[in-house]
């Protein structure tokens, strides 16, 4: 190893004249004026264009819809106001695609709200048309209002549960609306008279209250500590591989270590790129390790971040690293200097918007949901919702993140290791630093 410093040129021009030198030399700003202008460009469509208007582009949020009535007679006839009432949000749904109504039992709504298949559920209770026929007897003092519970699903990210929250109990309040039209139509067609505060009630006579239906702790960020650990465990695989893609490379000869006016020069040591690029996986894969150690003890430990299945946590916490880093390796030895660019967009600019962790991917326009479908963000936080916040059950998607994780590395090796070999085959050696 040697220790140099920069040599000055013999007789440099007048500073002055040496810069403007530089600065009229075409070469000099078009790679980084095309580069900072297509920045400029894809980051805001890609982060602006899927949050700008998420009821917009609302398309089938899945919201469960539960009619426990047992209905009852009234006016000498058998009815059930639940079944009307949930036929009539049902139809109402049927008119567009923005809600996707689904009708289940209350067990079934509990076990889709604990396998993140529901964003919220709107339940009728058991007694909902006794109580409503009660409340429209003239006879009754005192009757208690029928009530519809609407469930959210907080685990689904913040937003998300709103959302079906909002709209769980917007069709609740045009349901009690016309429900109570009903009961005026049907007392005034008896000749029954209706006093003012019996008008009142009838105007609206549903109440409708608001529960959650899959709690999470008080330490899970209201549903968004999923995607901030994945965020976590993406950075580290992504500077992760590019701290040892650099780091490889200065110890090899091939890059200068500057550290203020101090440069450090390795002598270069003949390597193939394809040996170069194992080197630099095996390391990602062995520091993955540590790196996705450390994350969890400061999260859970440190933090007190709400986290069940420590074991499972931290294999796939382990596992997601060192794939992020293998993706990184390979792209970086595909493309050059400008693969951290590409690595940037492919795992954290188009990951973010197409996650479904800040914006449900209902609520994102379609090219968002097209990008979730391989998208490695998409994917790694699935899992590490379903292991925070569902039980680490498989079909809550842990099971389609360990596939695509898996997928994810193999594309990665066979991927970098292909255009390394090409370019090894076609004589492109890496470029030695000019020691002179």
């Amino acid at each position: 190893m040697t220790q140099t410093s920069d040599p000055a040129p013999p007789n440099p021009p007048p500073a002055f004249r040496q810069v403007m030198a530089v600065l009229r030399n075409p070469r000099v700003w078009a790679t980084p004026a095309v580069l900072l202008t297509l920045l400029a460009l894809l980051l805001p469509l890609f982060y602006m264009g899927g949050v700008l208007n998420p009821r917009g582009s609302l398309h089938e949020m899945r919201i469960g819809l539960v009619n426990s009535d047992r209905g009852a007679t009234v006016g000498g006839e058998r009815q059930n106001f639940g079944r009307q009432i949930a036929t009539s949000i049902k139809k109402a749904g049927d008119q567009g695609d923005k809600i996707d109504w689904r009708p289940f039992d209350r067990a079934e709504a509990q076990r889709q709200l604990e396998s993140g298949k529901l964003y919220g559920a709107l339940v009728i209770p058991e007694g909902f048309t006794a109580t409503t026929a009660r409340l429209a007897d003239p006879r009754t003092k005192n009757p208690a209002r029928p009530t519809m519970t609407v469930l959210t699903n907080p685990s689904m990210g913040s937003l998300g549960s709103s959302l079906a929250q909002q709209t769980s109990q917007k069709a609740a309040q045009q349901a009690s609306v016309e429900l109570g039209k009903s009961l005026t139509s049907q007392l005034r067609g008896s000749g029954t008279a209706i006093s003012g505060p019996l008008r009142l009630v009838l105007a609206d006579p549903v109440a409708v209250t608001v529960q959650q239906g899959h709690p999470i702790g008080d330490h899970s960020g209201l549903g968004l500590s999923a995607l901030y650990y994945t965020l976590l465990l993406i950075l580290a695989g992504f500077l992760g591989a590019n701290i040892i893609s650099n780091g490889v490379d200065v110890a090899l000869g091939y890059v200068d270590n500057e550290i203020g006016p101090w440069m450090v020069r390795h002598p270069v040591v003949v390597i193939s790129r394809t040996r170069t690029l194992a080197v630099k996986c095996v390391m990602s894969v062995v520091l993955a390790a540590v790196t996705s150690s450390v994350i969890m003890a400061a999260t859970v430990g440190i933090l007190n971040m709400d986290a069940a299945h420590l074991p499972m946590l931290w294999v796939f916490s382990f596992c997601a690293t060192a794939a992020v880093g293998l993706g990184v390796q390979a792209i970086n030895a595909a493309f050059g200097g400008i693969g951290q660019l590409v690595s940037m967009f492919v795992f954290i600019v188009m990951g973010i918007p197409s996650s479904g962790a800040t914006i449900p991917l209902v609520a994102v326009p379609p090219f968002f949901r097209a990008l979730a479908i391989f998208e490695p963000m998409r994917q790694l936080t699935d899992g590490v919702r379903s292991i925070l916040y569902f039980d680490a059950r498989l079909d809550a998607g842990l099971g389609r993140a360990w596939v695509m994780t898996a997928i994810g590395i193999a594309v990665a090796l066979l991927f970098g290791f292909a255009m390394t070999r090409y370019y090894d085959r076609k004589g492109h050696r890496r470029v030695v630093p000019d020691l002179a």
